[in-house]
């Protein structure tokens, strides 16, 4: 029985079997299991060192061998294999496409061009938002260039600059078959004045503050890459994002960090110590 397939159904047949022992028989066999790979990696160390002196291309074409490859593997001898620069790219991409979604938009990789520049279209919202350099340089290219360091230009591209005015700037949370209304969302004395109060909101995620008597809300996520703010420290009127450091004036939404883009606000309004937020269509 040469075939790794088989051999390593094998083992996983006798493990099945030890995984219903009881645990003294379970320690046993284990600590049988761990000195048995402690003396054949004991072993198979002493084997390399040899080959690299005497042959490496003896040392090589025996790692060609499934087998062999497998068992050395195991024992951290010799590195797994790593993935192609195109996967490592949509790697980096799936890390940072949840915070673009939250803000509708998207990213997808156009091209790779060895050996150093990477092409990518931000997509939806993301292409016309004020924070798309934001996103590429802090977002996008740095995820990218942190699983592929060979990777040292990210260029973003657009091959369909007919923006879609419904969608484009700062995007409303709320689906579009909501109409204007005001909607009641808490009482005063919820809305603290030292930190946020985050409220769910057809679907969506709003933050409150309160200064004295004039109420703010804003969406709660950071016009950087989406990440929620309700968790941010308030500190002199200014909310710091918690993920990444931008910092707001929560008077105004105003963004500290990069003056050209600002916290998408909502109308508020008090009535008989109820707060309302307006939805708008």
């Amino acid at each position: 029985m040469t075939n790794l397939e088989e051999l390593v159904q094998e083992i996983n047949r006798f493990e099945a079997i030890i995984s219903e022992w009881d645990e003294s028989q379970r320690c046993v066999a284990v600590g049988l299991k761990r000195a048995i790979e402690a003396l054949h990696k004991a072993a198979l160390t002493s084997l390399i060192k040899s080959l690299k002196q005497e042959s490496m291309s003896a040392l090589r074409h025996a790692v060609t061998d499934e087998v062999v490859y497998a068992v050395l593997l195991y024992h951290e001898l010799v590195k797994p294999p790593k993935p192609s620069l195109s996967q490592r790219v949509e790697t980096a991409l799936e890390e940072v496409r949840p915070g673009l979604k939250s803000h509708n938009g998207d990213v997808e990789l156009v091209a790779i061009k060895p050996p150093d520049t990477v092409e990518i279209r931000l997509i939806g919202t993301c292409s016309s938002c004020p924070a798309s350099t934001l996103t590429l340089s802090q977002g996008v290219e740095q995820a990218i260039k942190n699983h592929c360091p060979e990777i040292t230009k990210v260029v973003a591209v657009n091959n369909n600059p007919t923006v879609n005015n419904a969608n484009s700037g700062l995007i409303s949370p709320f689906s579009s078959k909501i109409t204007s209304t005001w909607i009641k969302v808490a009482t005063i004395d919820q809305v603290p004045e030292f930190s946020v109060l985050a409220v769910q909101l057809a679907g969506n995620s709003l933050i409150l503050h309160r200064q004295g008597v004039t109420l703010t809300c804003y969406r709660n996520a950071c016009t950087h890459l989406g990440s929620p703010l309700e968790e941010g420290k308030v500190e002199n009127g200014i909310i710091t994002c918690p993920s990444h450091g931008f910092q707001y004036k929560l008077e105004t939404g105003e963004c500290l960090t990069a003056p050209d883009i600002s916290l998408q606000s909502y109308p508020v309004k008090i009535k008989d110590d109820k707060v309302f937020v307006k939805l708008q269509k």
